[in-house]
């Protein structure tokens, strides 16, 4: 391709890459002697849970000193393509200035319990999608259209409480000004930039994260940015937006400046020390050497600043599009998996969370994804959007990566799909996404890994550049007309009295047979694309597991016991879970 000295290619032509985003200096697998040190989560209270992790395979064990039960791995379950039947007619279209985002936001509008959808359309307009799917059944839902809604230059969603009213609001990102959505109820939303106090700005914005700072009423925003509108150089206006004093409306956004075509954003609690900070994922193919992948250091009431290479942290030059955030390896810290072009990341801790020092695991845990498993395409991969959950309910937790070209580029696979990643034993991942029935070949982006019908199985939506969303219905060990789950299953939603009544922040653990899952809520991350909503936890042959919660404030909560097969509330106070029985939907 032909072009000016110095300019840069635009996303979507053949540019020619080299690397993969390695460290310098720093080794890619753990040693022996970093494999065998045991590091414990401080939670402040009796019973913390250990991990010693030992050539690849994590043992859990309790601070009681009980070994953790075997674990049997299921094979991936089979999906169904129930996209016709749900009768969703959307797609995410448009030039250069979508050519990224294509998220979707799953989250429940209307307080049936089901997850509804709101698609970013970019050209096209966004589109609010009712979810009216029977328990257990084929995926059904209606078209929400409002003029409120149906936003055009939607680039991504993310459900959240903003002034925790007991109604899911939602962060519209757009190409173009951001907007606030208010949930009414039943569906229904206002615009509330003018009630916040905040101005969505001019910028290309393509990740989101929020939290809970102190006793704030309201979340503390960031607002990612891709490149100037309209020019190839990366947008040095991504944003931290805090409440004002006073606290109902927000005050003058910090730049996090330097910018670097930021794709992907995640407040987190990496240290597990009460303090979120904000990891920042950034695409190198337009910020050259001159950027990073970021942490940010949140303090309440003190400028962010990032972390630097005195503090321990390591540049990481890659094409980041998305972050997923999970302990992996048992020991109470999250590992952080970070999609690209080419391989991708999976970085744990190298010396405990005293420095934000990661070293890359990918390899060795087998995420490493770089080039598609079939369809006869050699070259490297593109990914996007990655979650963690258990889609067969075995206790162990998989990994969904969507895949598909930025446009036309000649150097990146064109046949290019969707990873199905599952969780092994040994703390290893295997491909299953041939065996799941859902490879395909479109472009795909954003994406959500949701029990849609409320049966317990985890469902996929996955959104693709200039075709229909696909909805693929999870039907266990079973067939579209006779689903059977693969394993037990608990679903878990936390409260507590306002604000951040959803418990942002907060860390869920799920004791089962002597393992220990430990989850933290959050807001952001993934590819332009959120969810709120229930916990899913796989049981495996379990019939209950035990679940405590620590509040966002630090406060451990007790163990209570909930059965296999329950939806159930866990309320801040309380001693036992609420249940919830879901309905057949009305409609």
């Amino acid at each position: 391709m032909v072009r000016a000295a110095g300019a840069r290619p635009a996303r979507g032509a053949g540019a020619v890459r080299a690397g993969c985003g390695s460290i310098p200096g720093v080794p890619d697998e753990p040693t022996v002697a970093q494999t065998g040190r045991r590091r414990a989560l401080r939670w402040g209270a009796p019973g913390a849970v250990l991990a010693v992790a030992a050539a690849g395979a994590v043992a859990v064990l309790t601070g009681e000193g009980g070994s953790a039960a075997p674990v049997a791995a299921h094979a991936a379950p089979r999906f169904v393509d129930d996209t016709a039947a749900a009768g969703i007619a959307h797609r995410y279209d448009g030039e250069f200035e979508f050519f990224v985002g294509g998220g979707v936001a799953a989250f429940d509008c209307d307080d049936d319990g089901r997850a509804d959808l709101y698609f970013a359309g970019g050209s096209e307009p966004a589109a609010l999608y009712r979810n009216r799917s029977p328990l257990g059944g084929e995926l059904r839902f209606t078209r929400e259209a409002s003029p409120v809604t149906d936003l055009t230059s939607v680039t991504g969603a993310y459900p959240l409480d903003i002034d925790s009213d007991g109604r899911v609001d939602l962060a519209v990102l757009r190409h173009g000004p951001d907007v606030l959505l208010r949930g009414l109820g039943d569906c229904r939303f206002e615009d509330a930039g003018d009630r916040f106090g905040l101005d969505g700005g001019t910028a290309w914005t393509t990740a989101f994260s929020a939290t809970w700072e102190g006793a704030n009423r309201l979340p503390t925003l960031a607002f990612g940015s891709y490149l100037v509108p309209g020019g190839d150089t990366c947008d040095d206006r991504s944003r931290l937006v805090r409440p004002a004093p006073g606290g109902d409306r927000y005050g003058t956004p910090v730049t996090l400046s330097p910018g670097a075509c930021t794709l992907s954003m995640l407040f987190s609690d990496w240290s597990r020390s009460g303090r979120r900070d904000l990891r920042v994922s950034n695409d190198r193919h337009y910020y050259g050497t001159a950027g990073s992948e970021q942490l940010w250091r949140i303090e309440p009431g003190l400028p962010p600043r990032p972390y630097t290479e005195a503090d321990g942290w390591r540049p990481l030059q890659i094409w980041g599009m998305g972050i997923a955030s999970q302990d992996l390896t048992g020991d109470g810290y999250p590992e952080v998996f970070l999609t690209s072009q080419g391989d991708n990341k999976l970085q744990t801790l190298d010396a405990g969370p005293a420095r934000p020092a990661y070293r890359d695991i990918a390899l060795r845990r087998g995420v490493t994804a770089q080039r598609p498993f079939t369809g006869g395409d050699v070259l490297p991969s593109t990914a996007w959007h990655p979650q963690f959950d258990d889609v067969n309910n075995d206790g162990l937790l998989d990994l969904f990566i969507t895949k598909g070209n930025v446009e036309a580029q000649t150097d990146h696979a064109a046949r290019d799909p969707s990873n199905l990643l599952i969780g092994q034993p040994d703390g290893t991942f295997v491909e299953g996404a041939a065996a799941a029935g859902i490879v395909t070949f479109e472009r795909a982006r954003g994406a959500a890994v949701v029990d849609l019908n409320l049966d317990g199985m985890l469902d996929l939506v996955v959104v693709h550049r200039r075709t229909t969303p696909t909805l693929w219905r999870n039907v266990g060990r079973g067939d579209a007309d006779r689903p059977e789950p693969m394993g037990g299953w608990i679903s878990v939603r936390l409260r507590q009295a306002a604000p951040n009544v959803d418990a942002v922040g907060a860390w869920a653990e799920v004791r089962v047979g002597g393992r220990t899952l430990v989850r933290e809520v959050t807001v952001g991350g993934g590819h332009v694309s959120g969810q709120h909503g229930w916990i899913h936890a796989g049981l495996g042959a379990a019939d209950r597991a035990e679940v405590r919660v620590q509040w966002p404030d630090g406060e451990l909560g007790p163990w209570m016991t909930v059965r296999s097969g329950r939806f159930v509330t866990i309320e801040r106070g309380a001693a036992e879970p609420l249940a919830w029985q879901p309905e057949d939907a009305d409609g």
